[in-house]
């Protein structure tokens, strides 16, 4: 029995000393619990609708509708007459769905005529098209109610802003790509480099006649390269299995791939130039890999989130890349113009790239 309790004590010991190990069975499952918790606590209630409303003021039932959906808290509704300027909002990201209410709403009902109540929308934001819709049906149903009428009054004629439906993997591809390329830079980039330093590689291959900035461009075009092979790979599957959409602008597309490898190689190298070993390198990378794998929008829209977690969702260099990916790929509603995209990639990369440099060391 004492043989077997020293043996227990020395197997706790050794765990205990083992970081990684400590941190994959104990920290990692709270902080994914956390962060799951956060993103999924919140009731619909905590959603917010931007909502285009196109009617005329002529009709009373047109007015009573038009009120209805005025009274719901969680919609934030425009007014216009104008449709086609609501449709370009909605397609700029500005609006959530838009509502056009017909003007001969009292003449149907007193015919007995159901009503069509057009609602266009973007199925890439999977939030709109399940509960926005919903809550509209609803709207629309109590409305029935209050006129005390026995056949159906009103039908929704729901449209989408795209020429092809979207289904979740079109939404998932983009968002999978882009957290394709994190890892590259955080997990193929980082922890390497830690092990070359550690073994001395770095030093031996620094006192060589080559000229550093050569020794790193290299580092940094073979992770390029590997970038550049994973798209392939991932778009060429996506879209041969499933038929998920590339888009028609394939030199844009590939300047976002391109970006956003570089962007997260610079981050990978500034990880390696702060971490003592490998152990930290995969700890320090964990704790950037967590949050923007989560809060970015790889697995569902960024207006899933509760409204004080998306500043920082906004602040994550992930989210400007999956934003791009799927408005070149699906046409899919931005959440930011694609110039603001670029230019933040663009930013984020500098900022890591000069943060790599001043962190970055040739030998432990």
């Amino acid at each position: 029995m004492k043989t077997f309790i020293n043996l227990y004590i020395a197997n706790l010991k050794e765990y205990a000393r083992d970081r990684m190990a400590v941190f994959w069975t104990m920290a990692f499952p709270i902080l994914f619990i956390l962060l799951f918790g956060l993103i999924f606590s919140g009731s619909i209630g905590d959603l917010n609708f931007n909502v285009g409303l196109v009617a005329g003021d002529s009709d009373p039932a047109s007015a009573g509708v038009v009120l209805a959906f005025k009274s719901v808290p969680i919609f934030k509704v425009h007014e216009s007459r104008d449709l086609e300027a609501e449709r370009a909002a909605l397609q700029r990201g500005e609006r959530d769905m838009v509502i056009v209410v017909p003007d001969n709403l009292s003449q149907s009902i007193a015919e007995g005529k159901a009503s069509n109540i057009e609602v266009y929308y973007d199925p890439s934001a999977t939030t709109t098209a399940q509960a926005g819709l919903s809550i509209v049906r609803e709207v629309l149903n109590a409305t029935e109610r209050r006129i005390h009428q026995t056949t159906p009054l009103f039908t929704i004629q729901s449209k989408q802003i795209q020429t092809k439906p979207l289904r979740q993997i079109d939404f998932i591809v983009p968002g999978m790509l882009a957290m394709s390329l994190m890892q590259l830079g955080l997990f193929a980039t980082a922890q390497p480099l830690v092990a070359l330093r550690e073994q001395g590689v770095l030093r031996r291959l620094g006192a060589t006649p080559l000229p550093r900035s050569t020794v790193l461009a290299s580092q940094i075009a073979f992770r390029l390269t590997v970038g550049m092979a994973q798209a392939v790979i991932i778009l060429g599957l996506g879209n041969l299995v499933f038929k998920v959409q590339i888009g028609d602008n394939l030199p844009l597309l590939a300047l976002i791939v391109a970006l956003g490898a570089l962007l997260f190689i610079a981050i990978g190298f500034a990880i390696a130039g702060l971490a003592n070993s490998e152990e930290s390198a995969a700890g320090i990378g964990q704790m950037v890999n967590l949050p923007m794998m989560f809060l970015s929008g790889v697995f569902f829209p960024l207006s899933f989130l509760p409204s004080f977690i998306q500043p920082i969702a906004s602040a994550l260099p992930l989210t400007y890349v999956i934003d791009a990916l799927r408005q070149v790929m699906v046409g899919s509603a931005p959440t930011n113009p694609m110039g603001t995209n670029l230019l933040l990639m663009v930013a984020w990369l500098a900022a890591s790239a000069v943060l790599a440099v001043k962190l970055f060391k040739w030998e432990s």
